[in-house]
């Protein structure tokens, strides 16, 4: 016998408080335009005993992006009008700026500045407003890769277009927002909540876990069209009904940035626009996150069921999966198990992605999946019936050649190279990348490697580095200016002909390919 909807949504509900436990929290669910979920739990600030309501203003950073793009679309149809806006502001750039349209799709080729902000030294809580923010912009004189050929998500892609848009306007950008966006699909109370010190409504955002506590995260980033949305749960449900109200309308705005984009060699892109776009439970779905310290959130529309689905959380939980298991409570169908019990795989150790310069290392992990080391953050991928390991998303494909890593969102698949052998821990000095006017400084501190950078931002904090393979290691970056760091950077050496270190390739998944020579 089927379980009513009513009911599977409040056993949900139930789950998320309990499955995804912290401060607080919101969830709404809308279908057919109706609202089948409006509903908050605990507190919007701890410690002043303010609780989390659906008119708590909250922090949805990167949700921000397709705003932003919205109104690009609103102002300029065919956004190319502003490739020589982009141009302007990238004055050091050596070679063609990419188009407005690539900003859009993250495609740019940009490096991302709160990445290249901790080259500079930045400390993780530092202050990074307009200033900081424009000296990395402007001193930006490499691309990462062509524009339109890959993927790779740039906070400042957004950030230009926002100043972009308020230069050519004339009017601020919150003000923009408002009169073009929010008033306009009934978001009341959603503001351009730019300093991320504070909230308004005293809404706070929280580290830590049940285990270790929570305490208030401080933040101290200064941002704009990058992910400066202020919002309350019942604006986030204006927005989705206004999505559904407006679905049979092909030039209505989320129609226009949820339509399908491509790469420059015509390969389909899963994200554009500010939006992700991807599969759920076997159904077509567009979304996005938002994260900064203290803070997550997800939001994902079902355009074939017009559904979607908004949660918020003022902790660090997993708001996607909480996302996921709304939805498949209202679509009544059961998240796929896991299948475990596979034996580790025998390709397992330590590579480099050879178009990137990063290092990739693959562990074991339980339940018949393997944890790899490439991006921001671990990631677990299952192993498969086939002897592959991933999903569409991401996937480590064994070959006769040898292992493969296939990325179809970022327009990406390489032959891994094998790293075998021991790092040798010669490699401590002063190394400065020309380009960024930086520094990378290498201790032996009693035996132990250890690294920091410095620039015009001060000097980061020293962390001891892991040996990965031969002139091969990682510098790991466990706090930043963002929500997740840029994870561990790959220290890649070359040698002179008498064997002596001398260069470092440093990168991350966020900004890479800068070399730092040794100066002393």
């Amino acid at each position: 016998m089927t379980t009513p909807l009513p009911t599977r949504l409040d056993r949900a509900l139930d789950a998320i408080a309990r499955d995804y436990p912290g401060p607080g929290g919101g969830a709404a669910v809308v279908r057919d335009g109706e609202v089948l979920v409006r509903h908050a739990w605990g507190w919007a600030n701890a410690e002043l005993r303010i609780p989390f309501t659906p008119r708590t203003l909250f922090r949805m950073c990167s949700i921000t992006k397709q705003f932003t793009c919205a109104l690009v679309l609103d102002a300029f149809p065919d956004p190319s009008a502003l490739d020589a806006d982009v141009r302007a502001r990238l004055p050091s750039l050596e070679g063609p700026a990419p188009a407005a349209l690539r900003l859009c799709h993250n495609q740019s080729g940009l490096r991302d500045y709160w990445a290249v902000a901790m080259l500079h030294g930045a400390p993780a809580e530092s202050p990074f407003g307009d200033a900081e923010a424009a000296r990395v912009i402007a001193g930006e004189r490499t691309l990462q890769f062509a524009p339109g050929s890959r993927f790779s998500y740039v906070n400042q892609n957004f950030r230009l277009l926002s100043d972009i848009l308020q230069d050519r306007a004339g009017r601020g950008f919150a003000e923009l927002l408002r009169a073009r966006l929010f008033d306009r699909v009934g978001m009341e109370s959603a503001l351009l909540a730019a300093d991320t010190r504070a909230m308004p409504d005293g809404t706070e955002g929280y580290e830590g876990t049940p285990a270790s506590g929570f305490r208030a995260a401080e933040n101290r980033i200064l941002w704009t069209g990058d992910a400066g949305l202020g919002a309350s749960l019942d604006d986030m449900i204006a927005w989705e009904r206004h999505i559904d109200a407006t679905r049979d309308d092909a030039a209505s705005l989320y129609r226009r940035l949820s339509a399908p984009v491509s790469f420059a060699d015509g390969a389909p892109a899963y994200y554009g626009f500010g939006l992700s776009r991807g599969q759920e439970l076997g159904r077509a779905v567009s979304g996005h996150g938002g994260a900064l310290r203290g803070w997550r959130s997800h939001r994902l529309h079902v355009a074939a069921e017009r559904v979607s689905v908004v949660v918020m959380f003022n902790h660090l939980a997993n708001a996607h999966d909480a996302a996921v298991d709304l939805l498949a409570a209202v679509l009544d169908v059961q998240r796929p198990p896991r299948v475990s019990g596979r034996p580790a795989p025998p390709w397992l150790g330590a590579y480099v992605e050879p178009q990137t310069g990063l290092s990739v290392r693959i562990e074991a992990a339980p339940e018949g999946r393997v944890s790899v080391r490439y991006g921001h953050a671990p990631m677990l991928l299952d192993l498969q019936a086939d002897g592959t390991a991933g999903d569409d998303d991401v996937r480590l494909r064994p070959s006769q050649d040898g292992l493969w890593l296939d990325l179809p969102r970022d327009n990406q698949s390489s032959l891994l190279r094998p790293c075998p052998g021991e790092a040798a821990p010669d490699i401590a000095g002063r190394y400065r990348c020309a380009e960024l006017d930086a520094e990378l400084t290498l201790i032996d501190a009693g035996g132990a490697p250890y690294g920091g950078f410095s620039g015009f931002l001060g000097r980061g904090r020293m962390e001891q580095l892991a040996p990965i393979g031969p002139d091969l290691w990682a510098l790991p970056c466990p706090r930043a200016l963002d929500h997740t760091p840029p994870g561990d950077w790959t220290l890649a050496f070359q040698r002179d002909d008498a064997g002596r270190p001398v260069r470092a390739e440093v990168g991350c998944w966020l900004a890479r390919g800068l070399n730092y020579d040794r100066i002393g």
